[in-house]
């Protein structure tokens, strides 16, 4: 039996997915996307243009011959629609169980689905999960009613799949969570699965996804500047730049508490890439709120943003409150916010032309090899497919908004 998975959305989903395929393999099942029986779509419900996507999707795939799957974030409101497009929903908690109920066999683990080693899809990049679920309810997201409350890994697990990972040829160890800066463990935290795994043996960089502002503390980033394999990038969502719109949010900081921490940041991390998150359109969001959006976006010149039009998802506490900005507003703040951004980013790459930087080479494609740069910068030069999973030192030859342009160095 041949199966085949689509993921939509984050880490999290990603590395979801490498679990399903290992386990799928374990009991036979080979991975075909040109003529699979069994179709897996890892869902994505973080926006309602995501869901809609994704069901698109299960409904084209669906026929008499290849059974559907539909896992991933799923909201209790959206099970009639999906039991219709689909021949099985499955939750990924119950990802052990799954061999039992599509009659493959019975797993060997009952609870926990952590425990089941991944199928990496890139031997050279490795996403571990350390905690899952959320306990902040942002008015917007569905995430504490899709992944439940916060839960951290066991701290002697998460050190066992790093050296799994590193032993199979991972370069690029990515630590992930909802709030990836409120793992704990006892007396563990973020920082000391850090610290554990810059203690590995073997060459490797580590990076982690994402954090609160709340949590986000002096000794994760003092960590990070002291581990040598840790990444230097940042990603720090701040969703608005208005102070009325955070509180609209449920985001419990302000700008003036933001800034502060980005100036932390800043300190200990000199040279770190930040990134953000950020919203627009949010409900009651008027042109004085998406003006201090834009302030702030000009002020602290990000390398790099997500910037998301709001899109109402049923089962959130935002639902209830009027959708009030036309989507023609909102297309157009994001194409303000991009502007801005595509200006710093470009201020930002300016800085490291003629420098020589180290590169994980990450793939081959139109004649041109790309990799990550220890700050998380995309890189683009010639050079043979052999170097794909490889560090490789180049110089920077031009910068580009959205990436370096370079040669292989030759000193």
């Amino acid at each position: 039996m041949n199966y085949q998975i689509i993921t939509y959305g984050c880490q999290a989903n990603k590395s979801d997915s490498e679990r399903i395929a290992s386990l799928l393999e374990e009991f036979g099942l080979t991975p075909d996307s040109n003529n699979p029986d069994l179709i897996i779509i890892n869902i994505c419900s973080i926006r309602q243009s995501a869901i809609d996507r994704a069901l698109s999707t299960a409904q084209k795939m669906r026929s008499s011959k290849t059974k559907v799957i539909l896992t991933g974030c799923i909201v209790d409101k959206d099970l009639p629609k999906m039991r219709k497009l689909s021949d099985y929903i499955l939750r990924i908690k119950e990802l052990p169980r799954w061999p039992e109920i599509l009659n493959l066999g019975k797993s060997k683990l009952v609870i926990d689905y952590f425990k089941i080693i991944p199928t990496p899809e890139n031997r050279f990049l490795g996403y571990i999960p350390i905690m899952s679920g959320c306990n902040n309810f942002c008015t917007y997201c569905v995430v504490p009613y899709t992944r439940g409350e916060e839960y951290s890994r066991p701290f002697g697990e998460i050190i066992e799949e790093a050296e799994s990972l590193v032993k199979k040829g991972a370069k690029e160890i990515w630590l992930i969570g909802q709030n990836v800066s409120s793992y704990r463990d006892g007396k563990s935290g973020l920082a000391e699965v850090i610290k554990e795994i810059n203690n590995l043996p073997g060459d490797f960089w580590i990076g982690f996804l994402s954090s609160h502002p709340k949590d986000l503390n002096e000794n994760i980033l003092t960590t990070v500047r002291e581990s040598e394999k840790a990444m230097e990038y940042i990603n720090l969502p701040v969703q608005s730049g208005d102070d009325f719109i955070l509180r609209k949010m449920n985001r419990p900081y302000t700008i003036s508490e933001y800034k502060r921490s980005v100036a932390t940041i800043m300190e200990i991390l000199p040279e770190a890439t930040l990134s953000t998150d950020i919203i627009v359109g949010f409900p009651n969001e008027d042109q004085r709120a998406f003006g201090n959006t834009v302030r702030l976006m000009e002020d602290l010149k990000f390398d790099m943003a997500y910037i998301s039009k709001y899109s109402p998802r049923a089962g959130t506490n935002s639902f209830v409150m009027k959708n009030n900005v036309a989507e023609s507003e909102k297309i157009e703040r994001q194409k303000i916010l991009t502007k801005i951004l595509e200006l710093s980013a470009l201020e930002r790459n300016k800085e490291m032309e003629g420098g020589n930087e180290v590169v994980i080479v990450q793939e081959k494609k139109r004649g041109f090899l790309f990799g990550k740069t220890k700050k998380y910068k995309t890189v683009k030069f010639k050079g043979p497919e052999s170097m794909i999973g490889s560090f490789v030192k180049v110089k920077i030859k031009k910068a580009l908004p959205w990436r370096l342009e370079a040669e292989i160095s030759q000193k």
